[in-house]
């Protein structure tokens, strides 16, 4: 059973709170109060707690907002993640864990056959970089296509790109699905030049970067590339048919119709 509710804060204390912009600190306090005095707190422990509760609560909403603005795709995080599963050798696995090589503006470029796990792998990367108070860009190639023909409409492409470059990390997912023009070609290379060592760029592809330029314009993807790779962790992940797919065939892929709410 639960205990008696805590009484509320003053009026004039929950003026301060939303004065001073508080909103964690005053939804908490009546409860951290009421504790204090059936323990007898030191009042500096009161205060601590109290903006320890602030704190938390502001890095938390924050993280949520960088997570919408970065407009990650399905929610897959480190947590749906199996390490047995992939084939991207373990010690690899964890290096990109620890996100160290943000640190040093290098890139990520995974490759390999559809299904085998690489947008699972970039969006558990990107959401970690997120949680570790970092910002990130999330496109598909064509994506940033758009996004930047928009901005071409008011002649704001410089500013565009150099907005998306403030990010920590920018990832343009699922690279040669489908032919790339010459206005797709010129977006993806003006983003990674923009980012040369500066910001991380992350990529995924069933095609080694290599190969851009069969999906592309030669003399645009070959400087895209160069730039790309120059500073990059190179990962293949191979398989022989695809996760999804066996996990479709599996029955893991979907819920019994059974098991569904009623509308």
């Amino acid at each position: 059973m639960n205990g008696p509710e805590p009484p509320p804060l003053p009026d004039e204390l929950t003026r301060l709170a939303a004065r001073m912009r508080l909103p964690y600190l005053r939804k908490a306090a009546p409860e951290v109060l009421a504790t204090a005095k059936a323990q007898r707190w030191d009042p500096a422990e009161v205060l601590r707690v109290l903006l320890a509760e602030e704190v938390t609560g502001r890095d938390r909403a924050t993280r949520e907002l960088r997570r919408k603005a970065a407009g990650l795709p399905a929610g897959k995080t480190f947590d749906s993640w199996d390490p047995g599963k992939s084939t991207i050798p373990l010690p690899t696995q964890q290096a990109l864990r620890t996100l160290e090589w943000l640190g040093r503006a290098e890139n990520l470029a995974i490759c390999g056959p559809s299904g085998t796990g690489k947008t699972h792998l970039a969006e558990a990367v990107a959401h970690a970089v997120i949680d570790a108070g970092m910002k990130v860009s999330w496109f598909t190639l064509e994506t940033l296509t758009e996004t930047l023909n928009r901005a071409k409409v008011d002649a704001s492409v410089t500013k565009m790109v150099a907005r998306i470059c403030r990010a920590d990390l920018i990832c343009v997912d699922d690279i040669g699905l489908l032919p790339a023009g010459e206005e797709a070609a010129e977006a993806f290379y003006r983003v990674v030049d923009a980012a040369y060592e500066r910001r991380s760029v992350a990529v995924t592809s069933n095609l080694h970067p290599s190969g851009f330029d069969t999906i592309m314009p030669k003399s645009i993807a070959t400087a895209a590339v160069d730039r790309l790779l120059h500073h990059a962790h190179l990962v293949s992940t191979e398989g022989q048919s695809s996760v999804r797919l066996e996990e479709a065939l599996a029955g893991r892929g979907i819920v019994p119709l059974g098991d569904r709410e009623a509308p």
